[in-house]
């Protein structure tokens, strides 16, 4: 999750003390800063979380702000568009915290801390995160896997509970975090779809009343999805002392992936002139390699495809090419599963 690399960061101009006049936030810089992280401060909102857009555009914290870029920045400090997408939130707190540690800087300590506070408040009782708070519209309140937006913060909180940021976080604040981690894998073994009596794997998003899939965008239809449930797999196999309940459901999940692996094929990206794009995506013989499609359907548990109408179908080739091309509806996700999945039973064998 690291937003830049050492040799990138000191690229970049530092933000001068005039965005120190211009926020208020104090009449004097510190000794240390890092311009990276003066940046996540001055676009945090006012409640905690950050967005991931900026001025209209995803937010790029390489740039720097000029003073009306500040001025607007202030302006939007209550806009309720902050959300865990994209790895909004979640990776700039694991940035200021690194910052933290290398300045001392303790204004980028209280943002993290602030961020963290915000993750706290926005789960809900049943232990998921809506993919935005606290703006829910529309499918933003939905409980939302997709594109690891939940296994990202849980993964944060995780690092934080096991004592890495003890000059952040008191061992009061840790056991709040380690209450809301426990809840969130409460929510990821209540999620986990059964079809036939079976449990399968997991959709990308849920409607947080009913815990059943839902739709996102019209072509993300309610369906398993191989992607975000290898990660929530990788997370669960992590975890120190596994309940028989845990155990279970990476049991389930890892059969899931090996009886739905698809072998023999690859994806290629192939010059198409009579495209649209220009470009073509395809499924292509590969003696050896093995892939899984992106979405299975909820029944029969076979590969799901849809264009922008929304519609499902069987075939990839049949979605429009701006679809098939820009979209990747298949994949190896499912193949560092099943590699972690051998050495995550042996590890529970010995441990007995």
């Amino acid at each position: 999750m690291a937003i830049a690399s050492a040799t990138w960061i000191n690229r970049l101009i530092p933000i001068g003390a005039i965005l120190w006049a211009v926020m208020g936030i104090a009449t004097a810089q510190p000794a240390t800063v890092d311009s990276i992280a003066e940046r996540m401060v001055i676009l945090q909102r006012s409640y905690g979380g950050w967005s991931k857009t900026f001025n209209g555009k995803a937010v790029d914290y390489s740039k720097p702000l000029d003073n009306a870029a500040i001025r607007l920045a202030r302006e939007e400090r209550d806009a309720r568009d902050a959300t865990i997408d994209n790895g909004a939130t979640a990776k700039e707190i694991v940035y200021l915290l690194e910052a933290y540690q290398k300045t001392g800087n303790t204004r980028y300590a209280d943002a993290a801390r602030r961020g963290v506070d915000y993750l706290l408040e926005a789960q809900y009782p049943g232990g998921g995160w809506p993919q935005y708070y606290p703006d829910t519209r529309v499918y933003r309140s939905q409980i939302t896997y997709n594109d690891d937006a939940i296994i990202n913060v849980l993964s944060l909180l995780r690092t934080i509970a096991g004592g890495s940021h003890n000059a952040v976080f008191t061992a009061d604040y840790r056991e709040k975090v380690q209450q809301a981690i426990a809840r969130g894998v409460q929510n990821i073994l209540a999620t986990q779809v059964v079809i036939g009596g079976r449990k399968t794997i997991w959709a990308a998003q849920y409607d947080k009343d009913t815990l059943k899939p839902a739709t996102a965008r019209s072509y993300e239809l309610p369906s398993l999805a191989t992607a975000e449930s290898a990660n929530i797999l990788m997370f669960l196999m992590a975890l120190e002392h596994p309940s028989e309940a845990v155990q279970q459901a990476v049991r389930c999940g890892a059969r899931w992936f090996k009886d739905h692996a698809i072998e023999g094929y690859a994806v290629k990206i192939i010059d198409a002139p009579g495209q649209p794009t220009g470009k073509d995506r395809i499924l292509a013989e590969a003696p050896g390699e093995i892939l899984w499609a992106r979405f299975y359907d909820l029944k029969e548990q076979k590969p799901l495809f849809a264009g922008r109408d929304g519609r499902p179908r069987r075939r990839m080739e049949d979605v429009e090419n701006e679809r098939r091309v820009g979209y990747s509806w298949y994949g190896g996700w499912g193949d560092k599963v099943l590699k972690r999945y051998k050495k995550w039973l042996k590890g529970l064998t010995e441990g007995n």
